[in-house]
């Protein structure tokens, strides 16, 4: 069964796409230190799929103890990275905790993906990455303006990222 590292994995998103890497037939593994969700959030995940779930809990910006997470667990088929800071207002607050966090994890997945040879990432981005668009209905291939936060400048930058990295990309700009 193909193991999927989901960053975040007992978060909203993470947590039902957990449940649905299962039902699909994958081996979702979580990294998640529950910074921004609870211990909850995974009860809820073993009681819908009806088995323990694989949990790591680990800060993705600290390289060391998330290689050991791919080290430990061999061989990865990808990565979705939904494990980010995503409060607006916060960000405006406290930019430094953003970019600290949002492009420190990216960095280090990167980078143990690298030296992991996994490939393939699934990034979990915003519409944020658009600024104020010129065009409404807004079109993927819209250009970037500039971010109104923080929060929005480090999903623009973790997207510059991925174009400069030799990995299989995709990134999820979620609408709401």
């Amino acid at each position: 069964m193909n193991k999927i590292l989901v960053t975040g994995g007992a978060g909203y998103i993470g947590s039902h796409t957990v449940v649905e890497l299962i039902e699909a037939g994958y081996n979702p593994i979580i990294i998640d230190n529950l910074c921004n969700t609870s211990i909850q959030n995974l009860d809820g995940i073993e009681k819908v799929i009806g088995k323990k779930i694989k949990w790591h809990d680990v800060d993705c910006t600290d390289k060391i103890a998330v290689n050991k997470v791919f080290l430990e667990e061999g061989v990865i088929e990808g990565v979705i990275h939904f494990a980010a800071y995503k409060a607006v207002e916060e960000s405006v607050r406290n930019p430094e905790k953003y970019y600290n966090n949002n492009l420190g994890s990216l960095e280090v997945l990167l980078q143990c993906m690298e030296d992991n040879k996994v490939k393939n990432i699934i990034f979990s981005s915003s519409c944020t990455v658009y600024g104020i668009p010129d065009i409404l209905p807004v079109h993927e291939n819209a250009a970037f303006k500039n971010a109104e936060s923080p929060y929005g400048n480090t999903k623009q930058l973790c997207e510059k990222m991925l174009l400069d990295d030799a990995c299989n990309s995709v990134a999820l700009r979620y609408f709401n």
